[in-house]
């Protein structure tokens, strides 16, 4: 155990400041510790060293270009003696109240909650738990305040909130009777939130141009653009066609995507990085149409082709942009159009710039996305106009975005994080940050820099590589307000890290999924926060913590257990494409208080104090960089890697100190053959690497004699991640 913060001394801090910390710095901060010390004692004989923390941030001497050694001596050593399984786990971030009231959950709590909640409501942070609860008892009353913040039109009005009366729905019927465009909603002016036409709408900068200044767009710039490809759309397709996108989330593709929702067309999400075996999956169950695409992809200065890939998974048509320039740099098939011939279709269009939207129902399909089951077959996911209602509500209520921000989170259309950025920011009149290449050097972090950027959302692996590669030395993110992560398990020493870039601004955890629409389990800038951890359920989202029997504990219990989800939730599926929701979501899962509860997947462990600390999956889906896959895609390629295998068994576990998830193979091999397990971790990297997904790696492969299994020779991979653990667990204390 290191020092706790009565014995740092000044030349504790100076060796940690090294040459960026003054002795005349050291001691300041030496002074400010002790007064810290004294104000966290004024109450008790033993300092708080909640109070101790929160004091030190206040004052602001711990800077953003102080090495990450001196805030791991100042946060480690003021926590050194905290017990985590009596006190819960170590705070980092408190709201103060004056900050509650300026949210945008918090301003709604203070004209509203002393009416819904009576004498009970005191104010935002003091009654905000209640208040959560009060949404999930009453969403109705929830969704009917919050509808009036974000830009949301009705073309008809819903006759009610919600309808239950529907009980093959079990999420519930939301909005009945209402029409709507959700797309004409992203690009009209509005009064609340202010939005006007030369609002800006998106920012934007091209990897290599550092040093030019960001690129902006108006509301109406980007209105005008939607719907001239709107226009070239209805030239060249039916109304209800599958339109699929496979490129980086550049300004273009957030044009096609709100283009193709514009016109009543429906989109398919696919990312970038899939092989063609994948993405032709996808282009199969979704029957697109055709698909948009570049000729190239630019990272950190080379050049990947991906026109070529998108080609070998033989789509109808594919419509291809160039990646620079005005022109495609490669041959297209006989069938295919560059940008410009699919643009040139409305030449001769009288107002090529004007386009009268399709107005549909709020259940209509607008998006197909996917997420990997355990299966082996990606689920087929239908977003409807109800899903960015959801997820720019829960932007609004936990990140709080409005008017005024500049939102920025490295993802992609094929990711739910993609069409959930893009709506948070248009619906709640935020303006959209993108940068046109790797966000893993310092170009990004320039971008985010001279953009403003005043969210900003990552994935740990991305945190990691920053902090790593030291890539933001020199850079100012100071305009941050608040960080959001999901994707995979944050590391506590990274996100110290990344906190530390803005003063200590909050890094806000979210975890949901793309049949939700949203994340269920999130963090609020209303409640004090820890690194690594959720707050609370997400507004109007109720679950329950399970155990090995399936009931559930007590709501404040600590406990470790499989997720139930309430199932009345605006914005979740109630059908998959090429699947059976009922089967994949409700069979099988206990009832809670008369009623069925949703499957997940998530094992949550909750802790002294009600936060959350995710602790993987409760089936074989694991996480992979922030990308769910299954065991049996991973193991269907590596059984097929190497002639020596005879079966392979894929699980993933995460580090013993927190952080993502590693993939680890098993594998038996062929009787009389021998190999060693360095060579089959080349060879089943660069086979999952070709035939999945380049991004995922393997981090080491254990030769086994055979595989535990049950009586019905079912393979136990539970068994097989246990012993990973222990064996991760063991190395961690040598």
């Amino acid at each position: 155990m290191g020092k706790s913060i009565a014995e740092v001394g000044l030349e504790d801090l100076c060796n940690a400041g090294g040459l960026r910390l003054s002795i005349e710095g050291a001691r300041e901060i030496y002074q400010v510790i002790t007064e810290a010390i004294g104000i966290a004692q004024s109450n008790s004989s033993d300092p708080d060293p909640r109070e101790v923390w929160r004091e030190v941030v206040r004052r602001r001497v711990l800077k953003p270009w102080h090495p990450h050694q001196l805030h791991q001596l100042l946060y480690y050593s003021v926590y050194a003696n905290w017990d985590a399984s009596t006190n819960g786990p170590p705070l980092y971030w408190f709201p103060s109240l004056s900050q509650s009231k300026s949210t945008n959950l918090g301003h709604l709590m203070e004209v509203h909650g002393p009416k819904l909640l009576g004498t009970s409501y005191k104010d935002p942070i003091a009654s905000f738990s209640l208040f959560q609860k009060f949404s999930v008892q009453h969403p109705e009353v929830y969704w009917s305040i919050v509808l009036k913040e974000l830009s949301v039109v009705f073309r008809e009005s819903p006759r009610s909130i919600l309808d239950k009366s529907n009980k093959s729905k079990p999420s519930g019927t939301w909005l009945p009777g209402a029409v709507v465009n959700i797309a004409e909603c992203c690009l009209l002016p509005s009064s609340h939130p202010k939005k006007q036409d030369d609002s800006g709408a998106i920012v934007w900068r091209e990897e290599g141009c550092d040093n030019l200044d960001v690129n902006h767009m108006t509301l109406k710039e980007l209105r005008e653009q939607v719907m001239l490809v709107a226009n070239a759309l209805d030239a060249t397709f039916s109304k209800g066609d599958a339109i699929a996108i496979d490129m980086p989330m550049t300004v273009s593709a957030v044009v096609i995507y709100l283009a193709i929702i514009l016109g009543g067309f429906v989109v398919v999400s696919i990312a970038d990085s899939f092989a063609a075996t994948e993405i032709a999956t996808r282009l199969r169950v979704s029957n697109a149409k055709a698909i948009f695409t570049q000729d190239f992809i630019l990272r950190g200065g080379r050049k990947f082709s991906l026109y070529s890939r998108v080609v070998e998974a033989n789509p109808y048509k594919a419509i291809v942009l160039p990646v620079s320039g005005n022109n495609v740099g490669i041959q297209l098939r006989e069938q295919d159009l560059s940008w410009n011939e699919f643009l040139s279709s409305v030449n001769q269009h009288p107002r090529p710039n004007h386009y009268t939207p399709i107005y549909q129902s709020t259940d209509s399909v607008i998006n197909i996305l996917f997420s990997s089951g355990t299966t082996g077959e990606p689920k087929a996911i239908p977003w409807t106009q109800l899903s960015p209602i959801r997820c720019s509500a829960d932007g609004w209520a936990h990140n709080d975005i409005k008017v005024g921000d500049v939102y920025c989170w490295p993802t992609n259309l094929g990711w739910v994080m993609g069409p959930v950025l893009l709506f948070t920011c248009f619906l709640n009149g935020a303006t959209l940050a993108l940068y046109h290449g790797s966000p893993l050097g310092h170009g990004f972090g320039k971008f985010v820099q001279d953009a403003g950027v005043t969210v900003l959302g990552t994935v740990p692996s991305l945190v990691k590589s920053w902090k790593s590669t030291n890539c933001l030395e020199g850079l100012d993110w100071t305009k941050i307000k608040c960080f959001a992560t999901t994707g995979e398990a944050s590391n506590v020493d990274d996100d110290l890290w990344l906190s530390s870039k803005s003063y200590y601004k909050p890094v806000l955890e979210c975890c949901g999924g793309t049949e939700l629409s949203s994340a269920y389990i999130q963090g609020s800038l209303l409640q004090p926060q820890a690194f690594g951890a959720f707050s609370t359920a997400a507004m109007t989202a109720g679950f329950v913590i399970l155990d090995e029997h399936g009931h559930s504990y007590p709501d404040d219990e600590v406990c470790v257990g499989e997720v139930g989800l309430l199932p009345l939730y605006l914005g979740a599926t109630d059908r998959l494409l090429n699947a059976d929701h009922e089967k994949v979501y409700f069979k099988g899962m206990p009832m809670h208080n008369g009623i069925r509860l949703r499957r997940h997947g998530d094992v949550l462990k909750q802790t002294v104090g009600s936060y959350f600390i995710v602790q993987g999956r409760a089936d074989d889906t694991m996480n992979l960089g922030g990308i769910k896959t299954s065991s049996v895609e991973i193991e269907r390629v590596c059984d097929r890697a190497d002639h020596s295998i005879l079966e392979t068994a894929a699980v993933s576990v995460a580090p013993p100190d927190g952080g993502p998830e590693q993939l680890i193979i098993f594998a038996v091999l062929k009787k009389g053959v021998s190999r060693q397990p360095e060579k089959l971790k080349m060879i089943f990297s660069r086979a999952i690497q070709s035939n999945l997904n380049p991004l995922f790696k393997v981090s080491f492969v254990k030769i086994v004699p055979e595989f535990p299994r049950t009586a019905s020779n079912k393979l136990l991979r539970r068994v097989l991640r246990d012993q990973v653990k222990q064996e991760l667990f063991t190395r961690s204390r040598i």
